[in-house]
């Protein structure tokens, strides 16, 4: 057998392999180098957008407030009107806790629909006891307001004598103010009045305007196929050249958008 034998490492060799070592340890240095002075670069980098961003603000200091203020009511605004949505869908739910719940905070802050919510739970006795000087408080403060429910209730108040002297005609002014607004109820009940001389001067052509109108504007059957009878049974007592008066001032009505109460 032939012996094995182990190669002999020759001096060229090993001074070879220490070079490359060498070159090795020097390009590790380097790139070491080169991180670093790109990590230096990027925190200046940042520094400097940043104080750019500073400069900015601070030299637009006055547009960006403007801007946050003329923002931040409309989000307020928004918040407020998801909220009173909420409390009204509580209230037709059959949830008046909830619906007290939702709705005071915001009546305290102002918001005309809370109050008018909280002024018919305060009156009908729902999620709480009934109160009828704190639904009068709750409902002028959202008629003043030009709250259409606000003032058909007060005007309601005013009818059946509750909390204030029975005054049909203070209430036919209040309901005046609900019907321009274009609330139906209000419609409805002026129409009464107008009709039977309640409150104010009978008148044929008025009453069957206002039956028509709110036969035209309430959402559910029943009270709109009440109106339509009533306009029918007026108009059986109205000559043609009435009925055609009654039914060209229906089609010239629009609502008024600000119908608040005047002293």
């Amino acid at each position: 057998m032939w012996p094995f034998r182990h190669p002999k490492k020759t001096p060229a060799k090993a001074e070879n392999v220490e070079q490359r070592v060498t070159r090795l340890q020097a390009t590790l240095v380097a790139c070491k180098t080169i991180a670093q002075r790109r990590k230096h670069w990027l925190m200046t980098a940042i520094t400097a957008v940043v104080l750019l961003l500073a400069f900015v603000i601070i030299a637009n200091r006055r547009p960006i407030e403007q801007a946050i203020a003329a923002w931040v009511p409309w989000l307020d605004a928004a918040q407020s009107v998801d909220a009173i949505d909420a409390a009204d869908t509580a209230y037709e739910n059959g949830k008046y806790k909830a619906a007290l719940r939702l709705a005071h905070p915001l009546a305290d802050q102002g918001d005309a629909r809370a109050q008018a919510l909280m002024g018919l739970l305060y009156a009908k006795g729902r999620g709480v006891l009934r109160d009828d000087r704190e639904a009068m408080k709750w409902f002028r403060s959202a008629a003043e307001q030009g709250d259409a429910v606000a003032q058909l209730q007060i005007g309601t108040m005013y009818y059946n004598g509750r909390t204030v002297p029975q005054d049909y005609s203070e209430a036919a002014r209040w309901y005046q103010l609900a019907a321009q607004r274009g609330n139906p109820e209000a419609q409805y009940n002026l129409g009464i009045m107008y009709a039977t001389g309640v409150g104010m001067p009978q008148d044929n052509i008025l009453a069957h305007m206002w039956f028509n109108l709110a036969a035209a504007r309430f959402a559910s059957s029943l009270p709109r196929d009440r109106a339509a009878r009533n306009r029918d049974t007026v108009e059986r007592k109205m000559s043609p050249v009435e009925i055609a008066q009654a039914q060209e001032l229906a089609r010239l009505w629009k609502p008024k958008k600000d119908q608040k109460p005047q002293e």
